[in-house]
């Protein structure tokens, strides 16, 4: 697993308006959590929102290198607890860290990763994407970055199930395994066939046997 490192400075200053001025100067105000005490840090933005917008730090271990006053530098192995964005600007606002220990089981989400596209798509079919990640538990050292998901024998009428996912040693996942994660279904509008065949004859008057009113009158005469 590649180790992910970002550096960080210890933030004296809390507030609102601290954290604006440091937003300015191109850092992210955060928190660090751990045995229930908390450590107020600042990170580099653009470093901390590339690894989150792009999926591979949101559940990934991270080892925070914290300079101390500039005189220690300490190492803190930490997963994100959670981040706050702007629904506007989509600009990362805080982000809260939880330490963990490597010698501890965690429970965290890794995201699904399609790699091949399922014969059934190719002969027509539609894809029907239902799960794009699962719960596992490791240790943090073992977080998979991310699932591999080769469907590529996924035929129409088919699906694929989390029990189906290769898992690494040490891994576990949590998500009930019965659990879809794709499936491939016949197109629209030979799903429809059936149904409009079926309305259609349904609206066909029914045929009346023997003779109409006009025909029985004509031969009473």
């Amino acid at each position: 697993m590649e180790k992910i490192l970002v550096k960080a400075d210890r933030r004296p200053e809390t507030g609102k308006g601290s954290a604006r001025s440091l937003r300015r100067a191109g850092m992210v105000p955060a928190v660090v959590y751990s045995g229930g005490n908390s450590m107020p840090i600042k990170v580099q933005g653009k470093q901390m929102t590339k690894l989150i917008y792009s999926g591979v730090g949101e559940h990934a271990l991270i080892t925070i290198e914290l300079n101390e006053d500039g005189a220690k530098i300490s190492e803190h192995p930490v997963l994100v607890k959670d981040y706050q964005r702007d629904p506007l600007s989509e600009e990362l606002l805080h982000v809260d860290f939880m330490e963990v220990s490597l010698s501890e089981m965690v429970k965290v989400t890794v995201r699904l990763e399609i790699v091949k596209q399922p014969v059934g798509v190719k002969m027509g079919g539609i894809l029907q994407h239902r799960l794009r990640e699962v719960e596992v538990e490791c240790l943090p050292t073992q977080i998979p970055n991310t699932f591999e998901v080769n469907a590529e024998s996924i035929e129409i009428g088919h699906s694929l199930h989390v029990s189906d996912l290769q898992v690494p040693e040490g891994v576990k996942i949590v998500t009930d395994p019965s659990e879809v994660i794709l499936l491939v279904s016949a197109p629209a509008a030979e799903e429809a066939a059936p149904a409009e065949a079926a309305a259609a004859a349904a609206a066909e008057p029914e045929l009346v046997k023997g003779k109409g009113k006009e025909e029985a009158s004509k031969d009473e005469k």
